[in-house]
């Protein structure tokens, strides 16, 4: 059995920004994909690893935010990627609260109008 999720998008309007907030909260960089009918840029993956990766996607006419999905990023504390969503010109819709056994969550606004949730165990 695999895990439920194989992949993710998070549209966008400007790409840039959108690279820059990204990059900024989980120090990583991401690789543009060859599409030739849209721009899109993924996430890092290790194949071997735990999770699913995906990609920023900007569409000409698709609209960013407002959507009805909600994609957690595995964090260490997820206060500190809520602090770095901040700093990178976003906003912290909901502070580190408890889950309970199941650890801890944060959700953010990045600069797109997309809500993000952040999740830990500490």
């Amino acid at each position: 059995m695999n895990n439920p999720v194989g992949w993710f998008e998070i549209y966008v309007q400007d790409m840039a920004r959108a690279r820059a907030f990204y990059s900024a909260v989980f120090d990583v960089e991401l690789s543009k994909l060859d599409t030739p009918e849209f721009d899109m840029y993924a996430f890092p993956m290790e194949q071997e690893k735990y999770g699913a990766t995906g990609a920023l996607v900007h569409v000409s006419g698709v609209p960013s935010g407002g959507n009805s999905v909600l994609v957690y990023f595995h964090c260490e504390d997820c206060s500190v990627e809520a602090a770095k969503a901040e700093a990178a010109g976003g906003r912290v819709e909901r502070p580190k609260m408890s889950i309970g056994q199941y650890g801890f969550v944060a959700m953010v606004i990045d600069t797109e109008g997309n809500m993000i949730g952040l999740h830990s165990m500490q």
